[in-house]
């Protein structure tokens, strides 16, 4: 019997409060996935959750708990999962990696103490959690700075093949030179790389890198919009026509304040409008693709996604 969100939040609560540690875990795992299938049971998934955190000391259920709350998206589990990062069982340890991609206010990029603590599990003694943390830190999250950097770099030396690739691509995304040999390595890999190698290379956007790009199928996930990226001769282009459009849309409609931007971690230019970092945005590329690759006609759909609004 499968149940809707709401049940599984009634039926995991009451669980909770049971004396049998196997009932308290299996409650984490219903308020988890309730919290997944319904957006809006999230926050009391989260307040049982942090309720049963400040009582519970079985390890098992403890792993159980970091998972659910990850899936929770609830900020105010980081405290708890911070807390949770230095517990003895290698379980709770890795269930926290995982989850602490959560988001949370923090004084700068790389001093959130879900960083910190996030830093602090690339180096445990147990490769899994080496490998999550830094799949974490280095994919989920966009932090940056010189100890996320020194971090993600200890681990392209990790004896754990997956720890190494996870700390390679984290620098990647961070635009890190160091990271091109090492990404070269990966793409040539007799077995293949990964997907993610290739998002990597997409953001890194190194011309090193499109030789080994060229020998994979280009419609494979991931390949094409790598090899677009590091093809220094399309990559000018889109530039060209990144700022044509900028310049068209600034005299179609001048009201709407074009810029252009390049997150650090994320590859791509975006086009925005004023000062409202909530507002929508293009992204280029696929704007440019609708209007066949013509600036000035992708343009006009912009003009046309944003009507003139005309006060009485």
């Amino acid at each position: 019997m499968v149940m809707n969100a709401a049940a599984a939040l009634a039926h995991g609560g009451e669980l909770l409060d049971s004396a049998e540690a196997a009932e308290r875990a299996a409650g984490c795992d219903l308020l988890g996935e309730a919290a997944d299938r319904d957006e809006a049971v999230r926050e009391d998934a989260a307040t049982a959750l942090l309720a049963l955190a400040g009582r519970e000391r079985d390890g098992h259920v403890l792993a159980r708990l970091a998972g659910a709350l990850g899936r929770t998206g609830d900020g105010r589990a980081v405290p708890v999962l911070v807390a949770l990062a230095g517990h003895p069982e290698t379980e709770v340890r890795r269930q926290v990696a995982e989850a602490l991609s959560l988001d949370e206010a923090a004084t700068g990029p790389s001093g959130a103490p879900g960083v910190r603590a996030l830093i602090g599990l690339t180096r445990d003694p147990d490769p899994e959690v080496r490998d999550w943390a830094t799949f974490t830190l280095g994919f989920q999250r966009d932090a940056d700075g010189p100890q996320v950097r020194a971090a993600l770099w200890e681990r392209t030396a990790d004896d754990h093949r997956d720890a190494r690739e996870e700390g390679v691509r984290g620098l990647a995304r961070r635009r890190d030179p160091r990271a091109v040999p090492l990404l070269v390595e990966l793409l040539a890999d007799p077995d293949g790389a990964a997907v993610l190698t290739f998002g990597a290379a997409e953001v890194l956007g190194a011309p090193e890198l499109l030789p080994l790009l060229e020998e994979y199928d280009p419609d494979d996930r991931g390949v094409a919009a790598a090899l677009a990226a590091c093809d220094p001769v399309r990559r000018a282009r889109l530039e060209g026509d990144a700022w044509t459009l900028v310049c068209a849309v600034e005299r179609l409609r001048p009201d709407l304040a074009p810029a252009l931007w390049a997150e650090r971690c994320e590859p791509g230019l975006t086009l925005g409008f004023g000062d409202d970092p909530d507002a929508p945005c293009y992204d280029v590329a696929a704007l440019l693709a609708r209007a066949d690759g013509d600036p000035e006609r992708a343009a006009e759909l912009v003009g046309s996604d944003h009507p003139v609004i005309i006060r009485a």
